[in-house]
């Protein structure tokens, strides 16, 4: 007899699925998770902000940031995974930066509110478009980090 194939869950039904289980915080909020996936060195998440930065040259093209704090774990993992899968690259454990189309934007905040809407929490969710210029001048303090040489930020100071 033949093996069905099994469909992949979207976000949505993964999320609906688990309230379905009953929800229950594990943790509390903003601590530390070990079985988040492991978080790349400050070198590595500036180089993906670089090439984020410098692949938006189509005017269609938004810059966003997706900020979240979300205090059910498998919420939470599920929702960054869900955001590494759609493109977003992780600058720290609740931020991710995007660039996509409108039509993506809108796709992924949309999943977004939904997800908002499956379970009662005091949970939230900001997703913040942005600027190249507004990318162009951010400050980013960190140790081994020159982000605004890299990004053609060459000012001089005349003391």
């Amino acid at each position: 007899m033949a093996r069905k194939k099994r469909v992949p869950l979207t976000l949505s039904e993964k999320l609906h699925k688990i309230k379905a289980a009953g929800l229950k915080p594990l943790r509390s909020p903003n601590r530390f998770d070990p079985s988040q996936d492991k978080i790349d060195n400050l070198e590595e998440r500036i180089e993906r902000i670089l090439s984020i930065y410098h692949k938006t040259k189509n005017a269609w093209d938004m810059i966003y940031f997706v900020m979240y704090d979300i205090e059910n774990t498998k919420v939470r993992t599920q929702i960054a995974k869900y955001l590494k899968k759609n493109g977003c690259v992780r600058v720290q454990r609740s931020v991710f930066l995007a660039s996509s189309s409108r039509e993506k934007f809108t796709e992924i905040h949309q999943t977004l509110k939904q997800v908002q809407e499956f379970y009662d929490n005091n949970d939230s969710i900001v997703v913040v478009p942005v600027s190249a210029d507004s990318l162009r001048s951010m400050k980013v303090i960190g140790q081994q980090l020159s982000i605004d040489l890299a990004l053609g930020n060459r000012n001089t100071l005349f003391f």
